[in-house]
């Protein structure tokens, strides 16, 4: 049985048995035992007396264990079991002079150092657990409404997004690569014969499968060569894309709204330990900062509070007003002032929205052209597209959607206008000409919604093993 079995549903008097980690071994008599199905440890009680010397000298942090003995109500405080030991044997032992994970506070920085090791902490693996069953939620939401769900390529010839920012894919030795007529480096001659990219999304190839299964989704690893060190960035981290014919603007921001509170709401229902251990050490740690920078809300009474409300929703024209007439502005305290409509908002202008003005999650659409991507479908006042994000406290925006500009022409048009090439693109114009409807989709970042449902701040704790600039240690 699994400790998380145990707790949940104890049998006093059985016989059990049990493989975990060794968390600590006080007094040479109480073993505090964990298996990663659950925060919570289980208390081993050994009779010191009967139980081998040398045996026991072994038994340190991190060792693993098979404990077997009798499940009995536990005669201390903090636990109401505990197993009374019979026989011990010790899978693997642990050198206690260099193990890293000590019974201590550790700092997030020195665990990403040791990442192969820092799921052994209370709090990774309450984060990891989380990650688990968030994905499992999203893949049932999917399911559910009658999404199905496609593989997108991971190497890809095209940019959907126009940044540029991509690692290439190559078995060329590019030191000795044959140069074109133009002195550039003659992909024809590499394994794909053309110039290839890990995916920076698995939209373009979402929409046409929508074009024939009606709703789609992709749910896979995305990769920007973006270098940003910030906590907020990754070089690999993974998306939820799904495409649906047939939907607009509204549809779309009632089905992301939905599909996060959703999934939420699973989480705080699957994952109870995990959140009442994060959100214990949220309200600790902030016992240690200045009042003015404590959080109004606990962890489990932000993820209440956002599943139970209703998002707010502006247009962009809206928060820029907000914007430009709020004190941080006109006193010059954004990095960024709000000056010109048109401008691109950044993560201070969506947390003030969301953080200080509204208070709560807030959808902004109807962004203008000239700042968002050439596939989102002009509006009629021609300045603004039919784009939507959803913006969240402590994180700024969590989901980037919009309806799909579905009539070739001005899809040409602007294809044309930002110096994308059409060649290729020419199997997505094709779902244009050939029984074109009105589609929507979004993207969401797995790994900021990690980060809001499980109150970490880095999105690099929120991932096994994160990916940034100057850093593929594991």
């Amino acid at each position: 049985m699994t400790i998380k079995d145990l707790i949940k549903d104890p049998s006093i008097s059985e016989k059990v048995s049990i493989k975990g980690w060794v968390k600590t071994f006080r007094a040479n008599r109480f073993i505090s035992l964990n298996d990663g199905s659950t925060p919570k440890n289980i208390q081993c009680v050994v009779d010191y007396e009967k139980t081998d010397e040398l045996l026991l000298s072994k038994i340190n942090s991190g060792a693993s264990l098979k404990i077997e003995g009798t499940l009995v109500e536990s005669q201390g405080k903090g636990q109401s079991i505990e197993v009374k030991v019979e026989n011990i044997i010790i899978l693997g032992e642990c050198d206690p002079k260099t193990y890293p994970i000590q019974p201590k506070k550790h700092s997030l920085e020195f665990l990403r150092e040791n990442a192969h090791l820092r799921v052994r902490t209370n709090t990774f693996s309450s984060v990891m657990r989380i990650r688990s069953s968030i994905s499992f939620s999203i893949h049932k939401y999917f399911k559910e409404k009658g999404f199905f769900y496609v593989n997108t390529p991971i190497v890809t010839g095209s940019d959907a997004e126009g940044a540029g920012e991509m690692f290439k894919v190559t078995t060329l030795d590019i030191n000795n690569a044959k140069l074109n007529s133009k002195k550039e480096i003659d992909y024809s001659e590499d394994f794909f014969g053309k110039e290839t990219n890990l995916t920076v999304s698995g939209q373009l190839e979402a929409e046409s499968m929508a074009m024939g299964l009606g709703k789609v989704y992709t749910f896979g690893p995305t990769f920007r060569a973006e270098n940003s060190n910030t906590s907020r960035h990754l070089a690999e981290f993974w998306m939820i894309e799904p495409e649906m014919a047939f939907f607009d603007l509204n549809d779309t921001m009632e089905l992301a709204e939905e599909f996060i509170k959703d999934v939420l709401k699973d989480v705080l229902k699957e994952c109870e330990d995990d959140l009442i251990f994060l959100n214990q050490r949220l309200i600790e740690e902030d016992k240690t900062k200045p009042m003015n920078e404590r959080n109004d809300l606990t962890l489990l009474d932000k993820l209440d509070f956002v599943v139970k409300n209703d998002f707010e929703r502006i247009t962009y024209s809206e928060a820029f007003n907000i914007l430009k007439n709020c004190k941080p502005n006109k006193k010059k305290k954004f990095k960024f002032p709000i000056n010109e409509w048109g401008v691109d908002l950044q993560s201070e202008h969506e947390r003030f929205i969301v953080e200080k003005h509204f208070k709560k999650p807030v959808i902004i659409y109807d962004y203008p052209a000239k700042i968002k991507a050439f596939y989102m479908r002009m509006n009629e006042d021609g300045k603004t597209v039919k784009a939507m994000d959803i913006l969240f406290p402590g994180i700024g925006e969590i989901v980037g959607g919009s309806q799909r500009e579905e009539r070739l022409d001005l899809l040409q048009s602007k294809i044309k206008e930002l110096n994308v090439d059409e060649k290729e693109l020419w199997w997505y114009l094709d779902l244009r000409k050939y029984g074109t409807v009105k589609h929507s989709g979004f993207g969401l970042g797995l790994e900021r919604l990690i980060l809001f449902a499980t109150g970490m701040t880095n999105i690099r704790d929120v991932i096994p093993f994160p990916r940034t600039p100057k850093n593929a240690e594991f």
